[in-house]
């Protein structure tokens, strides 16, 4: 006989990331296609009916998904920002510089080699790849 476990019962945690936002000035979306699409090889998707007439772009590249939002009072996030994952850092920094985006070499972290790059806003990014 199969026991019947009771139901679990929500508690109100957080339990993951839908998305990231970031801000973008009016008019940008050529510019975050070539970033974020071009260099960093996000696919970008549909926005929702609804909500075409606001702006921006989405992007989704495996479980990330990145939202960019027009700000009409733009200023770009310089300290709070996302941190993205990635397999080969030297790579990825050599794509960047050739494209002219300058990456900025910050102390490793436990486990992890890491840098940072400006997108097209402004807006800081950070990358870190695994070292074990």
């Amino acid at each position: 006989m199969t026991a019947i476990l009771p139901k679990s019962e929500p508690t109100g945690r957080l339990i993951g990331i839908d998305h990231i936002q970031l801000a973008m000035p009016a008019g940008a979306e050529p510019a975050a296609r070539g970033f974020y699409g071009g260099l960093f090889g996000f696919s970008e998707v549909s926005k929702p009916a609804n909500l075409l007439a606001r702006g921006g772009c989405w992007f989704e590249q495996g479980s990330i998904r990145l939202h960019l939002g027009i700000d009409p009072d733009f200023r770009p996030a310089r300290k709070a920002h996302p941190a993205f994952l990635v397999d080969d850092l030297d790579r990825l920094r050599l794509r960047l510089e050739a494209a002219g985006v300058a990456t900025v070499e910050d102390e490793p972290l436990a486990g992890y080699r890491r840098c940072y790059v400006d997108d097209p806003f402004g807006n800081r990014i950070e990358l870190m790849q695994h070292t074990d």
